[in-house]
C-alpha cells in the first residue's frame, strides 16, 4: 500500500511539474498587456482612426475603423510591394510617359515627360514624396502594364485579409481606391517587411539626377514628422485628394512598443500631424494633449540657411501628398 501510494504521489508531482513548465513557457512567449488608457482622454479630429498595437495585433482605440472611405495617396504602399514582388531590375532605367499624366486631378508634377530615373529612384520619389508620375511609371512599366498592376494590387490586398479594399489606379488619384482604417493596418504591417519600403517611406529629403538633361531635382518627405526627426517611424505614407481628406498612415515605435497608427479623412492642413501627436502624448501619458499656446508672430524670428530648401510645392500639387 505503502509503495502504491508513493507512485501516486510521484506521478501527480511529474504532472503537476509538466503543467507549470507549460505555463511558464507560455507565459514568458506571452507579449507584454497593452495598455490600459482611458480611451475618452483621446480625442481625434480624423473621421476613421485606428491605433493599433503591433505586437499583440490588438486595437487599442479605434473610431470608425471600419468605414469604408477613399484612401488617396496610401494606395503607393501597395503598388510598391506589387512592383517589389515582380522582382523586375531595380536599376533599369524607366521612363515619364505620356500615360503617366494626371487627368483626374490634374496635379502638377517636377517630373516632365521622358525624364528616366532608374527602378529604384522611381519608387523612392513615389514613397517618399509621393510623386504621381513616379507611380505611374512603376505600374506601366510593371509585367503586362498597368492594368496587370492594379489586378496585382487587388490580389495582394485579399491575400493579407483586406476584404473591404478596391484599387483603380496606382496613385491614388482615384476616388475609387477605398479601404478602411482596419484593413490599412494590415497594409502599413506588411509593407514593413519590405527593407526598401522602410527606408524610402522615412527618408526625409533626397535628390536624383535626372537622365538625359542630367538635372538635378530634390525633393522632400511629404511627412512632416519624417522630416523633423522627433518620431522613431518605421513605414510611414501619406495621402491627399479631395474626396479623402488628409490621411496618415504609420508604423512607429511609441514607450517601446510597434504601433500602428492610421488617420482618415482629416480636414486641415495640420489635422493629420495634431492627432498623431495626440496619439503619442496618450500612449506615453494617458491624458489628453495640452492644448499649446501660439507664440507671438512679433517674436518669432526666422533663421536663413539652417535648413536645406529642396522643394516647393504648388497648389496643384497637394492632391499628391
Amino acid at each position: 500500500m505503502k509503495l502504491r501510494g508513493v507512485a501516486v504521489f510521484l506521478g501527480l508531482l511529474s504532472l503537476a511539474i509538466s503543467a507549470w513548465a507549460e505555463t511558464g513557457s507560455t507565459s514568458a512567449d506571452a507579449a507584454p498587456s497593452l495598455p490600459t488608457h482611458d480611451v475618452s482622454k483621446l480625442k481625434l479630429k480624423s473621421a476613421s482612426a485606428l491605433v493599433l498595437d503591433a505586437k499583440a495585433d490588438q486595437p487599442i482605440y479605434a473610431k470608425g475603423a471600419d468605414a469604408v472611405t477613399p484612401i488617396a495617396s496610401v494606395t503607393k504602399l501597395m503598388t510598391a510591394m506589387v512592383v517589389l514582388d515582380a522582382g523586375q531590375p531595380l536599376d533599369e532605367p524607366i521612363s515619364i510617359g505620356i500615360g503617366d499624366i494626371d487627368f483626374i486631378k490634374g496635379t502638377h508634377s517636377r517630373l516632365s515627360l521622358g525624364n528616366e530615373l532608374p527602378r529604384t529612384e522611381m519608387l523612392r520619389l513615389a514613397l517618399m514624396a509621393s510623386e504621381n508620375r513616379a507611380a505611374s511609371s512603376l505600374a506601366r512599366h510593371y509585367p503586362g502594364g498597368k492594368e496587370a498592376c492594379v489586378e496585382a494590387m487587388n490580389r495582394k490586398a485579399l491575400a493579407l485579409g483586406m476584404t473591404h479594399t478596391h484599387f483603380d489606379d496606382p496613385t491614388g488619384l482615384s476616388s475609387t481606391n477605398v479601404s478602411t482604417a482596419s484593413d490599412l493596418a494590415r497594409m502599413v504591417q506588411a509593407s514593413a517587411e519590405y527593407d526598401l519600403i522602410r527606408t524610402y517611406t522615412t527618408t526625409a529629403s533626397h535628390y536624383v539626377e535626372v537622365q538625359p538633361t542630367g538635372r538635378l531635382l530634390g525633393f522632400n518627405n511629404t511627412n512632416s514628422l519624417v522630416r523633423a526627426g522627433q518620431w522613431d517611424i518605421t513605414v510611414s505614407k501619406t495621402g491627399f485628394i479631395r474626396e479623402a481628406g488628409k490621411c496618415l498612415v504609420m508604423l512607429v515605435n511609441i514607450a517601446s512598443r510597434p504601433i500602428v497608427i492610421v488617420l482618415l479623412d482629416s480636414y486641415g492642413r495640420l489635422t493629420r500631424v495634431g492627432d498623431a501627436n495626440r496619439v503619442k502624448y496618450w500612449l506615453e501619458t494617458g491624458q489628453t494633449l495640452p492644448v499649446s499656446k501660439a507664440t507671438p508672430r512679433a517674436t518669432t524670428k526666422r533663421v536663413k540657411g539652417t535648413l536645406p530648401k529642396i522643394s516647393s510645392k504648388s497648389s496643384k500639387s497637394r492632391a499628391k501628398a
